[in-house]
């Protein structure tokens, strides 16, 4: 099984002490993967090996919209919702910086199939369910 939970990318968390993430000027998208691929904490760029292949779907996914906020001691980033217009099936998903580090890997937590429109609904951006916290 490649999907073992949800995973903020030890390549990020060292990314970000560095000085290597802006989420105000990067770039950040967002790929959907199937169960063959091998995505974990450790995943550290993008990778198309289990990549969705499907009409309708460009390798390299989708551009991510980030907003970054303060509230009671934690910051946090949360990203719009993001939508492909066709039939397709995804297990999980890659969040990267554009030629830079992976951010954090979703597990759908099983495979997910849309008919017409796959969308992927991120949860309300506040201090205690952002995608991405920091206290």
């Amino acid at each position: 099984m490649a999907f073992t939970g949800n995973f903020t990318a030890d390549s990020f968390k060292t990314a970000l002490f560095n000085g290597d993430v802006d989420f105000s000027a990067d770039i950040f998208k967002i790929a959907l993967y199937t169960n063959s691929a091998s995505l974990n904490g450790n995943t550290s760029v993008y990778t198309a090996d289990g990549e969705v292949v499907a009409s309708g779907y460009t390798a390299g996914g989708e551009l991510l919209t980030p907003t970054v906020s303060t509230l009671d001691g934690v910051s946090f980033v949360s990203f719009a919702t993001v939508s492909w217009s066709s039939a397709l099936t995804a297990r999980g998903a890659l969040i990267y910086k554009v030629g830079g580090t992976a951010v954090c890997i979703l597990d759908f937590g099983s495979d997910k199939t849309s008919t017409v429109t796959f969308t992927v609904e991120f949860p309300p951006n506040t201090n205690t369910s952002a995608v991405l916290r920091l206290q």
